[in-house]
């Protein structure tokens, strides 16, 4: 165990919201200036298949992560299609439904996920969303 895994992991675990690989090395330099990008590269493939981190897939260039701080509970993640932020909310029902579903074919759940893709309120109330590079409807006189 390094003094830059030890600074990577302390600043995932101080994450409450997803980040991508780019942005815990910013947030890994701050503890430790010393941290490289290979580090964290090659650290947050063994924090996700220890289950320590979840990675998230939104369908962009960009790969997620999240500290997998609440073991075994099912979330269901709501995406901006506008800003691309990540919403995670509780969805207790996807373990009774994943289960269900795969009995019926006669197979065993490995993994599940439900993503919802939506659209940001800002933009739909005001025309444009401070984390998007949308730019206001120009309103007709």
């Amino acid at each position: 165990m390094t003094g830059q895994r030890m600074a990577i992991f302390e600043a995932v675990f101080k994450e409450s919201s997803h980040f991508t690989a780019e942005e815990l090395l910013d947030k890994a330099r701050t503890i430790d200036r010393t941290v490289s990008r290979a580090t964290v590269y090659r650290t947050l493939p063994i924090l996700v298949e220890s289950s320590l981190v979840r990675e998230v897939d939104i369908g962009t260039n960009l790969k997620y992560y999240m500290p997998n701080k609440e073991q075994g509970a099912h979330k269901a993640q709501v995406i901006c299609n506008d800003c691309q932020k990540i919403f995670e909310i509780p969805a207790p029902f996807m373990e009774w439904y994943g289960s269900t579903v795969s009995s019926n074919l006669g197979l065993t759940p490995i993994s599940q996920r439900l993503q919802v893709t939506a659209s940001c309120e800002e933009l739909q109330d005001t025309g444009a969303c401070a984390k998007s590079k949308v730019e206001p409807s120009a309103s007709a006189d």
